[in-house]
């Protein structure tokens, strides 16, 4: 088994390569990114001088070297704006966090460097590859059918509960008594945890939907596009993930507001209220999330009600932490947690970070926070600044339009969990470069009706 993690993982740039010389150069990496993500282990390397090898960064190497193999010219096609400054402030930011906790410029420029692995690099190939609507429509589709793939892998786990890491790979990372739900469990396939699973199928499922909705796709090897959102929609109610259904059926929300009303403003208001959020927990003594426990009392069952408020109460804990150290935070090694002496005089670790929010927070000060997750807001605001909702309904623009809704759906859902999806983070720089490129396409770039074998792949890069 220690035979196969290692041959899977180091030989993913060589698989990389064979993608670009198999494929046209955005395929290549939309097949990589999700193919990786789907399938590879949960397994870290460590490395010298440079982050721990992952299957994120194997991929984002793989493609970075290939480029500059076959497709140098790609990097040329960067310019730099606007929204992508926050992006840049989010990966540069551990550097005053480092130096002003008196950790020193080593350590600022170790946890950058791995923030860029993990953020910036994703970000970057996203940026440079999807940035238009047919980019953003190709890994719309990838997206999709990657949902379709895990269908049949969820629901074996559902049954059988979740060890199809194991089974592959020898060992399971994650703990099995997590996976366990509602009287069945909740299937992790390949990923960390079985939230990641949620949010994936739960993008994959409002994919679907749209396709149907404004007819993008018709059918998959001649099966109807009805038949495969049912699929999708009843596995995914089934994988027991309760906050990805109320990201869900928040994401139906928007879009039938945006196709009945020719209007955004769902999405604007849910931007604002996270910043009026973030505005209400940092700023001030009175938290939000004690509003938004009681609202919820009466409609969310029990035991979800008192895994929320004990998120929350730690949240609070580690919040006031963080004030003292406001623009900056803490920097890494812990010291943005909340620790107590024992009776015995033992100095333990008495919270618990869920959400990115609150890591961001800790760990990176106002700067931190607000770049993370403007590093998101900015290219969708910039997205319905060019494209309005009144074009959402077409069928070029509305893959990019619920991609664009997903990353806002992905930010709500960091206000709750820190599951970092390499995806979405190649979805938003796809989002920016779209949002800002020189010349706005209104025509079909591609004809989804029949969908057959890589057909779902445009011949252009």
């Amino acid at each position: 088994m220690f035979f196969l993690i290692y041959l899977v993982m180091f030989g993913w740039i060589p698989v990389v390569f064979h993608l670009f010389n198999r494929f046209p150069a955005r395929q290549a990496v939309i097949i990589g990114f999700i193919v990786a993500w789907l399938f590879l282990p949960q397994k870290e390397f460590p490395l010298p001088g440079l982050p721990d090898y992952t299957k994120v960064s194997a991929t984002c190497y793989g493609i970075a070297i290939a480029t500059i193999v076959y497709d140098i010219g790609r990097f040329r096609s960067f310019k730099f704006s606007w929204v992508d400054l926050p992006m840049l402030v989010w990966c540069l930011c551990p550097i005053p966090s480092s130096i002003s906790n008196g950790l020193g410029t080593y350590d600022g420029l170790s946890s950058a460097l791995l923030q860029i692995i993990t953020w910036g690099a994703p970000y970057f190939l996203g940026r440079i590859y999807l940035n238009s609507l047919a980019g953003l429509g190709q890994l719309a589709t990838g997206i999709f059918l990657g949902g379709l793939v895990y269908v049949p892998l969820c629901l074996f786990e559902i049954k059988m509960s979740p060890q199809l890491h194991r089974i592959v790979y020898g060992f399971s990372p994650f703990s099995f008594a997590q996976t366990i739900r509602y009287g069945g469990y909740r299937p992790s396939v390949f990923m960390q945890h079985g939230l990641e699973v949620g949010m994936w199928m739960m993008a994959a499922t409002l994919i679907g939907m749209c396709f149907w909705k404004t007819g993008v796709i018709r059918q998959v090897y001649n099966i109807p596009i009805s038949w495969l959102v049912s699929a999708l929609l009843i596995t995914f109610i089934l994988i027991k993930s309760t906050g990805a259904y109320f990201l869900l059926f928040l994401g139906i929300g928007i879009l039938l507001f945006a196709w009945q009303f020719r209007s955004s403003l769902i999405v604007l208001l849910l931007i604002a209220f996270i910043y009026i959020y973030f505005g209400q927990n940092t700023l001030s003594e009175t938290y939000v999330s004690d509003q938004i426990v009681t609202s919820l009392s009466g409609i969310v069952p029990k035991d979800r009600i008192q895994s929320l408020e004990f998120r929350f109460n730690n949240e609070e804990m580690l919040t006031d932490k963080a004030r003292e150290k406001i623009v900056f935070g803490w920097g890494g090694w812990g010291r943005n947690r909340v620790y107590q002496y024992t009776w015995d005089g033992k100095l333990i670790d008495v919270s618990i970070t869920d959400s990115l929010w609150i890591i961001a927070f800790g760990q990176n000060g106002l700067v931190g926070l607000m770049s993370v997750f403007s590093a998101f807001f900015f290219p969708a605001i910039a997205f319905i600044k060019r494209y309005p909702a009144s074009y959402w309904f077409k069928p070029q623009v509305a893959p990019a339009a619920v991609i664009t809704i997903i990353l806002v759906l992905y930010m709500v859902d960091s206000l709750f969990n820190a599951m970092i999806n390499p995806i979405f983070i190649l979805a938003c720089g796809g989002v920016a470069g779209t949002a800002v490129a020189q010349t706005v396409t209104n025509k079909p770039q591609h004809n989804f009706n029949h969908l057959k074998h890589r057909q779902f792949y445009s011949t252009e890069n």
